[in-house]
């Protein structure tokens, strides 16, 4: 097989996060009374999570410090008087728990045809739900390591994230070409990847536009196209 070692994201390449997120946000708002709260809050919420993540990425905000604000702003936004702590922890126990759990088609296929490689996640996840969700999904027995940035200090696409996942494979600078980062995010995997010195391979089963900045070395469509690229037979 061309590569050994296979490192995956996890939101939105193995796991469909938009489900998990839509389940997780509307069961904390029936816990705290309000049944309504999802269909009122959702695109705002969505739109300030995605851009908390994005300053994520960029070393702005902490991983704990963004599992409160994005509720903060939210509330901020619709006039709710909520506390956002104790709603976070609220939608934090159902984003992690093994009914919001949804594997993206043909994850847990996959995984299992390229079980003849070494695999690992890296995520920029927070580690009580990646840890928690994994574990309540078919994928359960189908990683070698989790590397999730929130326990290592260091995020895709920084080295720092990357060095920690080269030490607990016990690989060196010389495995790299037997090393590929699966990914959705061109940003943080792929950039991540490709700054490391490693292939990349970009799952974009929406067909979204690429970067010209950051060109990967694969785009697929369906996680089963990997099959081909690691050469399985």
């Amino acid at each position: 097989m061309k590569y050994d070692v296979i490192l995956f994201d996890a939101d939105d390449t193995l796991f469909d996060y938009d489900q998990s997120e839509s389940y997780a946000l509307r069961e904390a708002f029936k816990q705290f009374g309000m049944p309504a709260g999802f269909e009122d809050c959702a695109s705002t919420y969505k739109e300030i999570n995605k851009g908390l993540w994005r300053d994520l990425e960029l070393g702005l905000i902490s991983s704990s410090a963004l599992r409160v604000e994005r509720f903060t702003r939210l509330f901020a936004a619709h006039e709710l008087e909520l506390d956002p702590e104790s709603f976070s922890a609220a939608y934090l126990f159902h984003l992690g728990a093994g009914t919001g759990t949804f594997l993206i088609e043909g994850a847990a296929e996959t995984c299992r045809e390229l079980s003849g490689c070494r695999l690992a996640v890296i995520t920029n996840g927070i580690k009580d739900v990646q840890y928690s969700r994994i574990q309540d999904s078919p994928l359960r027995n189908a990683f070698v390591h989790i590397i999730i940035s929130e326990e290592v200090g260091s995020q895709k696409p920084e080295p720092g994230i990357f060095d920690h996942a080269f030490a607990k494979l016990g690989l060196t600078a010389e495995d790299k070409p037997g090393v590929l980062i699966v990914g959705d995010t061109l940003t943080s995997d792929i950039q991540g990847g490709i700054s490391y010195g490693i292939d990349t391979c970009w799952f974009n089963p929406r067909g979204k536009s690429g970067d010209p900045g950051i060109i990967p070395t694969y785009e697929i469509k369906a996680l089963s196209e990997l099959l081909n690229i690691v050469g399985v037979e």
